[in-house]
């Protein structure tokens, strides 16, 4: 099994500004932590690059694109919310952050990997049609799953978001879109308040949003029950030919923006999980990109949990 990693020095320019918990140290301390490795070797490096405009509209509306990269390129701080801080070349570097899916999404198709990581930021989502919100600017994973119905033609298309925040952006993309199958396991009620069980889909897509939603304090064993009872059982029924992850590693105990507990090796099981899904359903397609995760400590670690276990042959 070969598993592609994608990281690059210009996802430590977007700054975000003094005390913004979503900072550039993250990726420092998680890629500095996973290149210490003995597995590291054995990782296929690539390198990101620029999303087309065209398939970044296949998730944003035109003019938000464009107000995005005019923000920027004229030096606003914030986009449509104060926790959305942005600099000039905030709008370069969430090109190469969906970009760095559909380089992912390329080497898996044409067969060079098994799997693949991409330790980008800023993370995507939050990010709707037509706002940013929730530190996120382009939904990378939505992106990246409009690539792979438009430009490969697979049929079905299978989002796990376990990121403690629910990913409302990814869920709106898809929940009248049948072929797109949305599961989210995340911190309820919290930010940014979606992600009710009984938000299902909507019009054809009823049935094809799957949320669990977790009170505070729970751990482990909820989500082991929850990955037993509805989300492997629906993973089945479902037949994916790709599965895509939103890993945010926000759900761990040491995390200071929520308030579920998770230990390190909860990213390992459910890795394998998804691992197994994959194999046994869509040759082993499966592309993950970070989202959230703001305990440098925490986030190193659970990061490097999940790519040991991608590379495992």
């Amino acid at each position: 099994m070969k598993t592609a990693y994608i990281y690059d020095p210009i996802f430590l320019t977007h700054e975000t500004g003094i005390g913004h918990p979503e900072t550039s140290h993250r990726l420092v301390s998680a890629h500095s932590h996973l290149t210490s490795q003995d597995f590291y070797k054995k990782l296929n490096l690539f390198n990101p690059r620029d999303a087309e405009i065209k398939w970044i509209q296949t998730i944003h509306q035109p003019g938000y694109i464009e107000r995005v990269k005019s923000s920027c390129e004229t030096g606003m701080n914030m986009i449509d919310t104060p926790d959305v801080q942005v600099c000039p070349e905030s709008y370069n570097v969430s090109l190469k952050a969906a970009g760095s899916l559909l380089e992912l999404a390329d080497q898996v198709m044409h067969g060079e990997v098994s799997n693949g990581f991409a330790m980008v930021r800023p993370p995507g989502h939050h990010a709707e049609n037509s706002t940013a919100m929730g530190f996120c600017l382009f939904n990378s994973i939505a992106i990246a799953a409009r690539y792979l119905q438009q430009k490969y033609d697979l049929k079905r298309i299978l989002i796990l978001d376990w990121d403690v925040h629910h990913g409302n952006g990814t869920q709106h993309a898809f929940e009248e879109d049948p072929n797109v199958f949305y599961i989210s396991l995340h911190q309820y009620p919290h930010y940014p308040g979606t992600g009710a069980l009984y938000e299902t889909g909507t019009g054809k897509g009823e049935g094809t949003t799957l949320n669990c939603p977790m009170n505070a304090g729970l751990g482990d064993d909820a989500y082991r029950e929850a990955f037993k009872d509805k989300i492997l059982p629906a993973t089945r029924n479902f037949n994916p030919d790709a599965i895509l992850i939103s890993a945010g590693f926000d759900a761990h105990r040491a995390d200071p923006l929520a308030s579920i507990r998770l230990d390190t090796e909860s990213y390992g099981w459910m890795t394998e999980e998804m691992m197994s899904m994959a194999d046994k359903y869509c040759e082993g397609r499966l592309i993950s990109v970070l989202e959230g995760g703001y305990d440098f400590n925490a986030l190193a670690e659970s990061i490097t949990e999940h790519v040991r276990v991608l590379s495992q042959s």
